[in-house]
């Protein structure tokens, strides 16, 4: 053997690196949920407790790794034991596809404040637009500071009785409809394999959508790049849209003075949660992703819509505001070697929050702005491809409503066939593995 090769055999095993792993595993991206900073004024926390957490996979693989964020923590996150398995019904998993997770070869491992920690690899056959079972053991007193709330999901919860994350069936004391803690799984596939993430708001985070039925448009993507087979079958697609997320700013502002006291609150309340700006959580939820090539941006609606409703007119957005950001995102994917889709502003005229009263949304000065902005995604070129949701869910007899069919109710967010309406005006041609 070369000197140097001896020098740099050596060196990798001296690191413990996996030298067979790093030269058979592609990893990709299979599932994610971006992570999100807990509400104010509640605090949840679980002790000697199991969670039980359900994900819907895009992509399939023959080797799996999870992802576990404690990115808005302030103490370590001790995990006790996880599981990884093949989901069945309800809470419980297929016995002969339970998989013990290491992490650096521990069953348990404790994760600093504002880090994450990916696990050790698993052998396991994951199929695509399978659910899968991730079951984490949390031994101390562990606060929720790090989640997704919007899973549309049905997740399971044990009562404060030790480690379940090995029993079938589990030993439900109450369910959740969030993701703690959990932010991504990943699989190794064939090198031609990639993913694709969607970073978006609550029109990508999928509210509207119906619960346990994987509706989202990113998920009906996936099932459209599977039925389409060859290499489109092996990209991944992650959904990294947060509820209230806004591409310039954090969701952090103090609500309009002398505005609805309810929406103040809610907002006071939730801001923590609605997200990072995008252009702040863009490295961590997009370019961090295992096997990323392709990026869908999908941001910008909730800039146009907060000011003078949830937060004080003078955070008020321009076009030129919009396309400037995103102009940013395009250019640093683009260093990385990513691919930058660009996707159309639905309408949003009558869009209300939780109560007629508060149709406060839609004004014809955002309405100007969405049409610029439209304008630009469609004709500018800067993007390496166009997805026009605008199109595919606008009334065609009143352009500033969604289409009655595709309105999941509060005329903003849409509804399942809305999803799918969005989901089949990809164009599937956007993505190439080579």
């Amino acid at each position: 053997m070369h000197p140097l090769r001896n020098c740099a055999l050596a060196f990798f095993l001296l690191l413990g690196f996996p030298l067979r792993n790093a030269a058979q595993n592609h990893w990709i991206g299979t599932w994610a949920a971006a992570p999100q900073a807990a509400f104010r004024g509640r605090v949840q926390t679980f002790h000697n407790q199991t969670l039980r957490l359900i994900v819907h996979t895009s992509a399939g693989g023959k080797k799996v790794r999870i992802k576990i964020s404690n990115t808005f923590g302030d103490q370590p996150l001790h995990i006790g034991a996880a599981h990884i398995a093949r989901h069945v019904a309800e809470a419980d998993i297929d016995p002969a596809s339970d998989r013990t997770l290491k992490f650096h070869g521990h069953w348990s491992t404790t994760i600093p404040p504002r880090s994450m920690m990916i696990s050790d690899p698993a052998d396991l056959d994951v199929p695509a637009l399978s659910d899968l079972a991730i079951s984490l053991f949390l031994p101390e007193t562990a606060t929720l500071t790090t989640w997704h709330v919007l899973a549309k999901q049905t997740n399971y919860v044990s009562a404060e009785t030790g480690d379940a994350t090995a029993q079938v069936k589990f030993p439900v004391a109450k369910t959740i409809s969030f993701w703690p803690f959990l932010t991504s799984v990943d699989v190794a596939s064939s090198p031609h394999s990639a993913a694709i993430v969607a970073f978006g708001s609550s029109l990508t985070d999928g509210d509207g959508s119906t619960k346990d039925a994987n509706r989202r448009w990113p998920d009906v993507l996936a099932e459209r790049l599977q039925k389409a087979g060859g290499e489109a079958a092996e990209l991944g697609v992650l959904n990294e849209g947060i509820i209230g997320n806004r591409l310039l700013s954090d969701s952090q502002s103090p609500r309009q003075a002398g505005g609805p006291p309810p929406l103040g609150a809610v907002f006071g309340e939730l801001g923590p949660a609605l997200g990072q700006a995008g252009l702040a959580r863009f490295d961590r939820d997009v370019l961090g992703q295992a096997g990323v090539k392709y990026a869908i941006l999908a941001l910008g609606v909730n800039d146009m819509l907060f000011p003078g409703s949830f937060i004080t007119q003078t955070e008020s957005v321009t076009a030129r505001d919009l396309i400037t950001g995103n102009r940013q995102l395009i250019a640093r994917a683009h260093k990385k070697g990513i691919r930058v889709i660009g996707t159309t502003i639905p309408p949003f005229e009558h869009a209300l929050f939780r109560d007629p009263f508060y149709d406060r949304f839609y004004s014809p000065e955002n309405e100007k702005i969405r049409q610029e902005v439209n304008a630009w995604i469609r004709a500018s070129g800067e993007f390496d491809g166009v997805i026009d949701f605008d199109e595919a869910v606008r009334d065609p007899n009143h352009a500033t409503q969604i289409l009655p069919a595709f309105d999941s109710g509060d005329h903003l967010h849409v509804n399942d066939a809305g999803n799918v309406a969005q989901a089949n005006a990809i164009p599937l041609a956007l993505f190439h593995t080579h």
